[in-house]
């Protein structure tokens, strides 16, 4: 019994992260493209800036859509079950970003093409909103209550290596193709792959079964028929705490993974595929990193480890720009000025943050609550970021320190948000990850 368990959690694991791989490859895919083709196809304008920026909009609305999605699909996920809502939410993403890959350019049909990549954005974050949550959800509650830590980091690991997929692809189009020929038809290439990458998530997620503990939930008749209604009405302390603690995760990342590309290719004239390399790299060392965080984070306590990860992530950021502005012509010490911040003092905080966001909720509340926190947040931590970023480095005259500061600003308020939930030894444990693991699986 407990070998065919090992198995299902295993098949389980798997399918979380190559769904959430699935997903975030579509959905950065977008980020990675947004400042370096979108802006001169989609947004021409007489200034760059200003181009930059539209397109960067764009990539802001699909955070925007995304707390719709948490709702919706948190809705029935907490209602009907998590699988069916994976099923869904990968069909709407992998259609919407197939899709962005045939819009035609603003030359060929006018304000058209900026509208129907809009729309198709809107699509993106709608899908995601709702993917997310199932898929952590499936490893956290098929996990025993003492590695549910490690487990939920699994399908975190999605992120790095969709992330790696995207920044990798259109590196290797940009090595191989001219200028001309990447702007032209080349970098569709790489969203008309997402085909292949939804057929693979579809196998593997259509043979789950419903997890364990969201069953007895509906066996017993617990499910609720307003989730978010009793999401807000009984847990808005958690939800508060929970935008909080992601603002560091949401600005760090999208600082390192899509501002640092414009950032190192318009101001410190770094060829794109470097820039790529650069960030790819980080996302393959973080692939190792996250589950080891997320392990740790058992021991020590989700709130302990992601603390000193948003302290770690705050400190890191000066060096790391200083390093980039100061060595453009060494293209290694860019790298390490990426890889270093990026593919590891990042994993302390994205490696723990599933298995914490999870245990904030009740399971007949947990698929909303976890997809509200980490998908609203995404506005201003994640969607106006590169937004943000790009602002201030225009008034600092091309300098990056005052983005430096906006960061550091970003760490304190998660850090404090989740020192004050790590106050709670009936939400954490903060001692010991069995402790923790003991509060999730009394919920």
């Amino acid at each position: 019994m407990q070998t065919d368990h090992g198995k299902t959690l295993s098949r389980v694991a798997l399918a979380s992260v190559i769904g959430t791989t699935v997903e975030w490859y579509d959905f950065f895919l977008y980020g990675v493209i947004a400042g370096i083709v979108l802006n001169k196809l989609y947004f021409p304008t007489s200034d760059p800036l200003v181009s930059t920026l539209l397109a960067y909009t764009t990539f802001l609305v699909g955070f925007v859509a995304r707390p719709l999605g948490g709702i919706v699909f948190g809705h029935f996920g907490d209602r009907v079950g998590r699988k069916s809502m994976l099923v869904v939410t990968l069909v709407i993403m992998g259609v919407a970003t197939a899709a962005i890959g045939l819009v035609p350019t603003y030359a060929q049909i006018g304000i058209w093409a900026p509208i129907l990549l809009l729309v198709l954005r809107i699509l993106q974050g709608i899908g995601l909103g709702g993917e997310w949550g199932g898929s952590v959800l499936m490893a956290f509650e098929y996990a025993p209550p003492e590695k549910r830590g490690f487990y939920a980091s699994l399908p975190q690991m999605g992120v790095s290596i969709g992330l790696c997929g995207a920044s990798g692809l259109v590196a290797l189009l940009s090595q191989v193709l001219t200028e001309a020929q990447f702007l032209a038809w080349g970098w569709r290439v790489a969203f008309g792959a997402s085909v292949i990458l939804i057929a693979i998530g579809l196998w593997i997620r259509l043979k789950l079964m419903e997890t364990p503990e969201f069953q007895a939930v509906k066996d017993r008749g617990e499910a609720v028929k307003l989730p978010f209604a009793t999401l807000m009405s009984d847990f808005g302390r958690q939800v508060l705490l929970g935008l909080g603690i992601r603002y560091i995760e949401g600005v760090f990342f999208n600082l390192f993974a899509v501002f640092a590309i414009g950032y190192l290719t318009q101001q410190l004239s770094l060829t794109r595929t470097d820039a790529l390399i650069g960030v790819m790299a980080a996302a393959l060392v973080m692939c190792f990193f996250i589950p080891f965080f997320g392990k740790l984070s058992d021991r020590l306590g989700r709130a302990r480890t992601f603390f000193w990860g948003a302290v770690i992530c705050g400190c890191s950021v000066f060096p790391a720009f200083w390093l980039m502005s100061s060595q453009p012509v060494h293209v290694l010490a860019v790298w390490i000025s990426i890889v270093i911040p990026f593919g590891v003092f990042y994993a302390i905080i994205y490696g723990p943050e599933a298995a914490l966001f999870a245990e904030l909720f009740e399971p007949h509340v947990r698929y909303t609550g976890i997809s509200f926190v980490y998908q609203f947040s995404g506005i201003f931590a994640s969607g106006l970021t590169p937004i943000i970023a790009t602002i201030l480095l225009r008034v600092n005259g091309g300098q990056p320190w005052l983005v430096c500061a906006y960061v550091v600003f970003a760490a304190l308020v998660s850090a404090v948000c989740v020192a004050r939930v790590g106050r709670s030894p009936n939400e954490f444990g903060m001692a010991a990850g069995v402790a923790g693991a003991k509060s999730g699986s009394a919920k």
